[in-house]
């Protein structure tokens, strides 16, 4: 089993938007230094037009913080940058300031795995208001981009009903530690092993893989590439079998693979990765099974998605692994999750916390004022809402769901069910207070939690709405801030 250390943030401090630097030096000369701030990520819509999203990234959230700092050559750098009168943009001072820092703010998050609805807190971030700006875009940049591959991989094994799947992305993602991390987030999210060896070496991610076209091609006949292959890994024997004919390939791995029986090995089975994958499986499967090789698998690959691969399940492909690649480790239809990191609350001179809000003309963009929490509702085994409630007003006994964007939209927390606050302590004082959890723990956590989603929500096409709103006291505190421009807010409002 390899490490589950992410990857390295030795940097993480620089790896941040310029405007996050000038943020911070703006609170060190106002002498904000020590001011205490509540931030809050959160994401506006589940990607793909889906019903849900998987929150994914809090491993690389905890390396970072554990790591942030900035060292001699980072001061120096800074130190080069000038503004548009040649002079340096920030003070001396100010960067001995920064060689000095030490994350000291609280973070919360949600679990890797968990499922995570739009306008909730994914993570929130309270603590001096230098440090938790600086660690905006950072924190972005991680959770962005894991829940977004790990949102995709659940739907992509959701399409394959219980076959495995198996993430071939690497070739095709974004940058090399945008495959590392997309192999992580694409096995959390469901899928049964990845290509990747770097990903196996660290996270202890099942590898698997076949050989190429360049192997078949290399070689006189198909039927030679495949018997010197079977000589070579003769316990590790799937063959690629359209490089010229496809269902002549599978018989010739048929061939191969009575040789290899009689040396007391089998063949694993055969890949498609061209063609008509639904008719070419079926004749396929009829060739191994009339031959004797029932137990053969038939692995179909070729730009495969949800969809595609939902479509095929309903025409009856004999596919019992799916290999994914291009368009799991992008994201393809949604280049990107959209996650936001807002300021919600800054304690006052008097010790009192006064509640920020974000206005907009799209209401979808309005933020939400407080010290958010999350609690989750279950009954006979299923999730059947979530309130976002402010930690000072408190959650109350039956909460009021009062929808966030959509005006006049309220229910009431089933009677009987059991709620659950889901953001947990991740960072106190310095340091990680929560255990750290491996890729399969995390890949189980979202398993059992689309078992406990209503499939309605799970559907690819108009998904049902996940019950999602505010408690009713946080409710009206926003309500009168958008009603007063949104300006204060504070705990005794009502």
């Amino acid at each position: 089993m390899g490490s589950d250390q992410a990857y390295d943030r030795s940097h993480c401090s620089l790896l941040t938007d310029l405007y996050q630097l000038t943020m911070a030096y703006g609170y060190w000369k106002t002498g904000w230094r020590e001011k205490e701030a509540v931030f809050n990520l959160t994401f506006r819509n589940s990607p793909f037009g889906g019903g849900y999203s998987i929150a994914c990234g809090l491993a690389g959230v905890i390396e970072c913080l554990d790591r942030y700092a900035f060292n001699a050559e980072d001061i120096r750098y800074l130190r080069s940058l000038t503004g548009n009168d040649g002079r340096p943009i920030f003070q001396t001072d100010f960067l001995s300031y920064l060689e000095g820092l030490r994350l000291t703010c609280e973070v919360d998050g949600f679990p890797e795995g968990t499922l995570v609805f739009p306008h909730e807190p994914v993570l929130r971030v309270r603590g001096p208001i230098i440090q938790c700006q600086l660690l905006e875009t950072t924190l972005l940049n991680i959770l962005n981009f894991e829940s977004l591959i790990a949102t995709k991989a659940a739907r992509v094994c959701q399409a394959a009903a219980g076959d495995p799947v198996l993430e071939f992305g690497l070739r095709r993602a974004q940058g090399s530690d945008g495959g590392l991390t997309a192999s992580r987030a694409a096995y959390i999210g469901g899928c049964a092993g990845t290509s990747n060896l770097l990903a196996g070496k660290r996270f202890g991610i099942p590898v698997r893989g076949t050989h190429a076209h360049s192997w078949v091609m290399a070689f006189g006949s198909e039927l030679e590439s495949f018997e010197a292959y079977a000589r070579a890994l003769p316990n590790n024997c799937v063959f690629l079998v359209d490089t010229f004919d496809t269902l002549e390939g599978v018989r010739n791995a048929v061939r191969v693979g009575k040789q290899l029986r009689k040396s007391g090995h089998e063949m694993v089975g055969v890949r498609l990765d061209s063609g008509d994958l639904a008719q070419l499986s079926r004749d396929a499967r009829k060739i191994l099974d009339e031959a004797g090789f029932a137990e053969a698998v038939i692995i179909a690959s070729n730009d495969l998605d949800e969809h595609l691969i939902a479509s095929l399940k309903k025409s009856g492909a004999a596919v019992g692994v799916w290999g994914v690649g291009t368009r799991m480790v992008t994201a393809d239809g949604q280049p990107a999750m959209g996650g936001v990191y807002k300021l919600s609350a800054v304690r006052g001179s008097t010790g009192d916390w006064d509640y920020k809000l974000k206005l907009s003309e799209q209401a979808v963009k309005m933020s939400i004022p407080g010290i958010l929490q999350v609690r989750r509702f279950e009954k006979a085994g299923k999730f059947v809402g979530d309130v976002i409630y402010d930690a000072g007003l408190g959650a109350g006994s039956r909460q009021v769901l009062l929808d966030s964007v959509r005006v006049g939209r309220e229910r009431r927390s089933p009677t009987g069910a059991a709620g659950e606050d889901q953001l947990v302590p991740i960072w106190r004082n310095g340091r990680q207070v929560y255990g750290p959890e491996s890729v399969d723990c995390c890949r189980q956590r979202v398993r059992k939690q689309l078992a406990r989603l209503d499939p309605g929500i799970k559907r690819f096409a108009r998904p049902k709405r996940y019950p999602v709103g505010l408690e009713s006291r946080l409710h009206r505190l926003r309500e009168r801030m958008i009603q007063g421009s949104g300006r204060h807010g504070s705990l005794d409002s009502g």
